[in-house]
């Protein structure tokens, strides 16, 4: 059974830095589309970087454009968020995901494989 798993979320001042985790098992990462998306009370889920494991292509939103940085290492199976620069309205639950084939939006619609979530808090 296919699973995603996250973890390195914690709590943090403004300015600092947090690098989340999410393993993978059963899941041939070869041609996948994999996201980070982050969700706060009252608020929709967005996508915060999407890789494309096919030609490792990267896109951010531009809230977090030059700051967070998504990278996988498939040896470990495991996709990365570095966050860096972290602000107060960088707080939320992020989430991993993941669906099979190129990447074509950001929106959570067609990313069917979801972790449990790590939750992040950014204090000012």
């Amino acid at each position: 059974q296919r699973k995603l798993v996250e973890s390195g979320g914690g709590s943090v001042q403004a300015g600092g830095s947090l690098r989340l985790s999410c393993a993978v098992s059963q899941y041939d990462l070869g041609d996948v589309c994999m996201a980070w998306f982050r969700q706060s009370p009252g608020k929709e889920r967005e996508a915060v970087a999407r890789l494309y494991t096919g030609g490792m292509i990267t896109t951010y939103p531009d809230s977090v454009k030059g700051r967070f940085t998504v990278s996988i290492d498939y040896a470990k199976n495991t996709l990365y968020l570095q966050m860096n620069g972290l602000k107060p309205e960088d707080s939320g639950t992020y989430y991993c995901a993941a669906h099979g084939g190129g990447c074509y939006t950001l929106l959570p619609t067609p990313f069917g494989y979801w972790g449990q979530g790590t939750q992040v808090n950014v204090s000012s």
